[in-house]
């Protein structure tokens, strides 16, 4: 019997086998395979290493996608936590190749994924609170969020978190250097059944712009200049 003989469910079965990339080889073989690669039910789960595969179109989203998971190790990490102001043009240039990429691409989870459970974003320098406000809009089932490493992520986070997220259980917000020990604070007073874990958040130097140092700041580092 020929691959393409066999019933949906069989196709399904075997794709079910392949990693992302193999899948879409697979399914570039002729027009029926292409249609499997194309059932959301194949893809209920998305695992990525960085922000340049979800450019490489060898997967589908959908409303059967329940676990999404983005974790980035990698140097270039680094560079997209350096505060913008401190960025050299080399530093920027590299940002830019993938500033926009994630925010992007979870905006179109909140589009087609309404059943999302669980997501987990590590390393992700470029996330925004509004990215993260909208998916916690749109997707009224997700129970586990876990952020790692995302420096632009602050309390409004959140803020979200306690008035849009009805049916988290778990949240994890941890190294989010500008996270406040008073907004993990409001959380726990405000919803005391969610799991929440913030390690190192809240010990963490926040973020500063020039010259929005208190008046204790500058004296004390006119005192040392001096």
């Amino acid at each position: 019997m020929h691959i393409t003989q066999m019933n949906w469910e069989c196709l399904l079965h075997i794709f079910s086998f392949l990693d992302k990339k193999s899948r879409k080889n697979l399914a570039q073989t002729c027009v029926k395979l292409f249609r499997v690669f194309q059932d959301p039910s194949l893809w209920p789960l998305l695992h990525f290493h960085s922000p340049a595969e979800l450019t490489k179109n060898n997967f589908v989203l959908g409303p059967a996608l329940r676990h999404l998971s983005i974790c980035w190790h990698s140097s270039q990490v680094k560079v997209c936590n350096v505060e913008n102001w401190m960025k050299s043009t080399l530093q920027q240039n590299i940002c830019k190749t993938h500033e926009h990429i994630v925010n992007n691409f979870l905006q179109q989870v909140c589009n087609r994924c309404p059943n999302l459970l669980s997501l987990m974003l590590s390393g992700c320098g470029h996330v925004t609170d509004d990215c993260i406000t909208l998916l916690l809009m749109s997707c009224s089932c997700l129970n586990t969020l876990q952020l790692e490493n995302c420096v632009q992520i602050t309390d409004r986070t959140l803020e979200a978190v306690i008035f849009y997220a009805t049916s988290l259980e778990i949240l994890h917000v941890d190294f989010c250097r500008n996270i406040t020990e008073a907004g993990l604070q409001q959380v726990r007073k405000n919803r005391p059944l969610l799991s929440l874990k913030a390690e190192r958040s809240a010990d963490m130097i926040p973020d500063k712009k020039p010259g929005s140092n208190s008046p204790a700041e500058r004296a004390f580092k006119k005192l040392l200049w001096h």
